[in-house]
């Protein structure tokens, strides 16, 4: 009997969904997703060129963009081949491995994405808030030991998932609500009791995300502190005016990431199509923003981008 259930889980699938009731424009509907997987993709390749070929951008503020971008473009790897495998050809089935793999790059670009919006802070906060010790604290080696100490926070974190997948039995209706795989909405498909899985699911995105987000909340607390703090209303604007890239990179990830957390749990009675609108904006929309709002708000990068392209 053991070896019959080993089969069935082995061999089993999930069946990825698009958008439901508009299967037969999904071909039409597949062209801005192609737009913005093709945006996200040149956007993010640009910065990470622009900023390794200017040594004048080697600073602490442009290192975390360009981890930032790193992360973007591997969250786009990571998702188009089953997001536009199900718009272009219709291919919603995907093997539990696969799933697997896919929630668990998933989770940790997502946790180290975080990470990074979380250095970006520390490094506004340093710069307003010490600006004198600026250069002997965001050193290139000590950037380096951050970057490295947050990743590996993240696959402690989140290896753990398909783990805790892979010990279930998955007999009940195998359709997911999304194109993509995600650990909060594949242990609802299991038959056992996924206690374990919820508690320790929800305690990492508290000691991950949720941690981070509330000491970027203190960073900037401190911030505006110090910024009110100055006397002239002009330096306090300069030194508001460098945050504004980074305010708006966290609230375009925190906001659908938090959303679609909430209502995967807690939110039994809402709409189902709200929860797709938001599970494609959770993870399409900072990649694809990211480089746009740093591009338009940074003058150094702005001027650097035009010059590339009228070359």
């Amino acid at each position: 009997m053991s070896a019959v259930n080993d089969t069935k889980f082995n061999s089993a699938v999930f069946l990825l969904t698009g958008i439901p009731g508009q299967e037969d424009v999904h071909l039409w509907i597949s062209i801005p997703f192609c737009l913005i997987y093709a945006i996200s993709i040149v956007g993010n390749a640009v910065i990470l060129f622009i900023i390794k070929t200017d040594r004048s951008l080697h600073e602490p503020m442009y290192i975390f963009l360009s981890m930032l971008a790193i992360t973007d473009l591997s969250i786009s790897i990571a998702t188009m081949p089953t997001i536009l495998g199900i718009f272009l050809f219709n291919s919603r089935e995907i093997s539990l491995n696969a799933c697997f793999a896919q929630l668990f790059f998933i989770h940790l670009l997502q946790c180290i994405e975080s990470s990074v919006l979380l250095l970006m802070a520390f490094d506004r906060f340093v710069a307003i808030c010490s600006p004198l010790r600026y250069a002997s604290i965001l050193t290139l080696p000590r950037i380096a030991k951050m970057g490295l100490v947050f990743v590996l926070r993240g696959v402690v974190v989140v290896l753990p998932f398909p783990f805790l997948l892979k010990r279930f039995q998955y007999c009940q209706a195998n359709v997911l609500s999304h194109a993509y795989c995600l650990h909060q909405e594949v242990m609802k498909m299991a038959c056992s009791d996924i206690t374990v899985n919820s508690i320790y699911g929800l305690s990492g995105s508290l000691l991950t995300m949720g941690l981070d987000s509330l000491l970027i909340f203190l960073s900037y607390v401190m911030i505006f502190k110090t910024v009110l703090s100055i006397a002239s209303k002009v330096e306090c604007l300069r030194a508001l005016k460098t945050c504004i890239s980074h305010i708006c990179v966290v609230l375009l990830f925190y906001i659908p990431e938090i959303s679609l957390s909430v209502i995967h749990r807690f939110g039994k009675g809402s709409s189902h199509l709200l929860q797709i609108v938001l599970g494609y904006v959770y993870l399409l929309v900072p990649p694809l923003m990211n480089p746009i709002v740093y591009s338009v708000k940074s003058k150094h990068l702005r001027a650097r981008l035009i010059r590339l392209f009228i070359k």
